[in-house]
């Protein structure tokens, strides 16, 4: 082909507002358009957007603003001429990455005129469904609405298998691919001076193992299960830092339940960072990472955490856990806080294994994000050629 294929990358968020599936939509884009297409960005509007400071072209369509501290909009793509639009910019191949508002945009448009589209899904909706949503009625509803959406896309993603139990529920009986996404950082190697002038910072004896989270703090990613944890590990008269970094709607109720566990001078709480300098160097002085999490479908954390050489905790059988082995790239506990405080007592007293299997998922299972693209980018090619053969 002699011209760059035009790609629409469309999902219902982006920065400002930051969670796993932004920092997805930020990294196809980002590499699609180094050389590979010619992307654009589809998202709702947002007050607080900021999208001058991107290098890629992004297209806003109109949205809902409801005031929360995690800053969605709701996308709202019923306009004729917001679909005319999108057809008249000739994409060669639609990607969506949330089978909500922007995968029905995408529908709307394939009404009149039909261009290849992939979903990938990223979250196991069914939570907040389930959370959120009271009446049977408007539940049904909503399976429903994200069903036809997954099912009007010419092909599914996942970003590991696990994610397919959650399609399942949902009601998708179609063929998938597995498409696991990149890492946000670099394979880096902390300097001893940077992680020196971070623990001065916080105060952090040298002696004593710091563990982190990194995430947003919400209490279904299990942020219960660490703080028990932690509170047992205490009890226990171990010493330790927890750093807690990343914001979200449950935080000011997770800071209570720690004072309530009486872990106030064991946790460090960062707040919203996005400097990729700053969180790195808080994964570098990082002994564990702790993700309990078996809400996340693929985990980035993980990966940003092997890039320094920081070995994940990981629940067995989790999507997170996906690939790892114990004791070898991670390592693997059950679903509760005894579980958790257990392994990490163990592994306490076998700091050399915390480093050789720190440093194995460094080469063994980080992936950047320009070889995650670059695999994506490829199976493009794919789907547009199924497409044309069945027309």
């Amino acid at each position: 082909m002699d011209r760059l294929l035009k790609i629409g990358i469309g999902s219902d968020a982006f920065p400002p507002t930051t969670d796993g599936v932004c920092k997805v939509i930020l990294n196809y884009a980002e590499q699609l358009n180094n050389g590979l297409a010619d992307a654009t960005v589809i998202v709702p509007k947002n007050p607080n957007q900021l999208d001058y400071k991107y290098d890629f072209k992004i297209f806003r369509y109109k949205s809902w603003w409801f005031p929360s501290n995690e800053g969605y909009t709701i996308g709202w793509p019923f306009d004729e001429k917001l679909h005319r639009e999108l057809i008249n910019m000739n994409f060669d191949l639609l990607h969506s990455h949330c089978p909500l508002a922007t995968s029905y945009y995408f529908r709307l448009v394939n009404e009149k005129k039909r261009i290849p589209t992939v979903l990938t899904y990223h979250t196991k909706l069914e939570y907040d469904i389930e959370k959120r949503i009271p009446v049977q009625r408007a539940k049904d509803f909503s399976y429903h609405f994200l069903l036809n959406n997954i099912n009007a896309a010419d092909e599914v993603w996942v970003t590991s298998e696990g994610t397919v139990e959650s399609l399942r529920k949902v009601g998708y009986e179609g063929d998938y691919i597995v498409m696991p996404n990149g890492c946000d950082f670099p394979i880096t190697n902390v300097p001893d001076e940077d992680i020196a002038v971070i623990k001065r910072k916080h105060n952090i004896p040298e002696d004593v193992p710091v563990f982190i989270y990194c995430g947003r703090m919400i209490w279904y990613k299990n942020i219960r299960l660490i703080l028990d944890a932690c509170a047992k590990l205490k009890a226990d008269g171990k010493k330790f830092k927890l750093i807690m970094l990343g914001f979200g709607a449950d935080e000011h109720s997770i800071k209570r339940y720690a004072r309530k566990l009486r872990l106030g001078d064991s946790i460090i709480w960062t707040g919203k960072l996005l400097d990729k300098g700053e969180i790195l160097g808080y994964y570098g002085i990082s002994d564990l990472l702790l993700f309990p999490s078996v809400f996340d479908t693929n985990g980035l954390v993980v990966r940003e955490a092997a890039a320094c050489a920081t070995p994940s905790l990981l629940v067995r059988g989790s999507c997170a856990a996906e690939g790892i082995d114990d004791c070898e790239t991670g390592f693997l506990c059950m679903e509760s806080a005894h579980s958790i405080a257990a392994t990490i007592e163990k592994i306490l007293d076998n700091k050399d294994l915390m480093k050789k299997v720190g440093k194995k998922a460094q080469t063994d299972i980080y992936i950047s994000w320009e070889d995650s693209v670059k695999k994506a980018f490829d199976r493009y090619q794919v789907v547009i050629d199924n497409f044309k053969s069945k027309q």
